[in-house]
């Protein structure tokens, strides 16, 4: 999708064009994510912001493992040595 100029308004709000929002899919309401990279404001949606998350993690976490009985796992084995 091509760059769009926009402009800031009162209190800093930027206004994310229609197809762009669409492209995002994010709609009035939705929570995203900005950041600042090299200079530029970046704008994703939770979604993809999460999507992103869980692909930096499973490049270090074999994707047969499963955290969540890991760790049930580890709090009982420290609940029975208490």
């Amino acid at each position: 999708m091509e760059a769009q100029r926009v402009k800031i308004v009162e209190g800093g709000k930027l206004v994310i064009p229609a197809l762009m929002r669409r492209e995002l899919g994010i709609v009035p309401g939705d929570t995203v994510m900005v950041d600042i990279d090299d200079g530029e404001l970046r704008v994703r949606s939770l979604s993809k912001a999460l999507e992103r998350a869980r692909a930096i993690l499973r490049r270090h976490i074999p994707e047969s493992a499963n955290l969540a009985d890991e760790l049930t796992a580890d709090r009982r084995a420290e609940a029975e040595h208490e």
